[in-house]
């Protein structure tokens, strides 16, 4: 895939009204998920739930991709379809995640270090046989008292890079996450200061490791208080932060950022996406990479029943549409009551 190739992906990954599913969790937070509407986990149930969210009828009107596991790229729905063929007939880029997961940082109390980059190169180019087109590799920054360390930012700001050239040369587009984490209790304006040194450093390593800022995407966390922080932030202000520290820190060559939705409610990221595309233009296009966010109605409104398959499509899709007016800042809340 050529440079110009990479860019026409990206770019189609944040097309007006469309935002990214993360239907990526790993085993474990499959499990949690499971767990709360009571279902065990099992490659049956894992495989029927992203059939239900994938065969969901208009899902490319408001998912541009899906982000799929490496079981999950390789299920296929009961009547045999491969999951990767299935979204591309509805119009949606399936995409797939790629690191192996954050483990603790030796030396570094209570900082983490992602990994995965050992023989990344060949798998990408499995993955692409199987028709992933993008993929995402996700870095932890945890604020605490004396955390997080440069180095820690550093560190992971360059696997992002290295990850994310690989990428290219495999002829897939790359998503950096960088996710500065809402635990704890520190204030949106800690969250800021976090974010602008990660961000910095991110796009220092990009330039270094000569990745096409065209061909890319960011997914980074909201400016955002934590969650046990005494002093909460509304949508606007949320709003502000987070462009402004987007304003000095990501280059306009960078054509979106998908946000994450991390500890966030559904109304909550859907509030504060909105709040920000409400605020006029941008120099990217500001979209979503959301996973509980998107699913946890649908979840719940499947409960792992057959029988309630239109149900949790149902759901999905009314959580979808409000997102999909949030990226274009037409979403309102009485637009949730309707819902309700």
């Amino acid at each position: 895939m050529t440079q110009h190739e990479l860019a026409s992906t990206a770019t189609a990954l944040v097309a007006p009204g469309k935002g990214i599913l993360a239907a990526d969790e790993s085993f474990g937070t499959i499990e949690k998920r499971f767990t709360s509407i009571n279902l065990t986990t099992s490659e049956e149930h894992r495989r029927a739930y992203r059939e239900m969210l994938f065969t969901t009828k208009g899902v490319g009107d408001f998912i541009s991709g899906v982000i799929l596991f490496d079981e999950s790229i390789r299920h296929a729905t009961k009547q045999g379809t491969p999951f990767p063929k299935l979204l591309a007939q509805a119009g949606v880029i399936p995409g797939i995640k790629v690191d192996t997961g954050a483990k603790d940082l030796p030396g570094y109390p209570g900082e983490k270090i992602t990994e995965g980059l050992d023989g990344l190169g060949e798998r990408l180019a499995a993955y692409r046989k199987l028709g992933a087109r993008f993929a995402k590799w996700r870095a932890v920054i945890t604020i605490g008292g004396e955390i997080p360390t440069r180095f820690c930012i550093d560190a992971n700001a360059h696997a992002l890079a290295r990850y994310a050239a690989l990428c290219q040369k495999a002829g897939i587009v790359p998503i950096v996450e960088p996710e500065v984490l809402m635990d704890g209790g520190h204030s949106g304006e800690r969250c800021h200061e976090v974010t602008e040194t990660t961000l910095t450093s991110v796009f220092f390593h990009l330039h270094a490791h000569r990745v096409s800022l065209e061909g890319m995407l960011l997914k980074p966390n909201m400016v955002i208080p934590g969650k046990k922080a005494a002093r909460q932030w509304s949508a606007e202000q949320i709003a502000e932060a987070t462009v402004r520290c987007f304003l000095r820190t990501v280059p306009s060559a960078v054509p979106g950022i998908v946000f994450l939705s991390g500890g966030q409610t559904p109304q909550e990221a859907t509030a504060n996406l909105n709040a920000m595309n409400a605020m006029g233009d941008h120099p990217w296009q500001l979209s979503y990479s959301y996973g509980r966010a998107l699913q946890d109605e649908g979840l719940k409104a499947w409960g792992g029943d057959p029988a309630r398959v239109a149900a949790g499509q149902e759901a999905f899709a009314r959580r979808g549409r409000m997102v999909s007016a949030a990226r274009e800042g037409k979403y309102t809340t009485k637009m949730e009551m309707s819902a309700a």
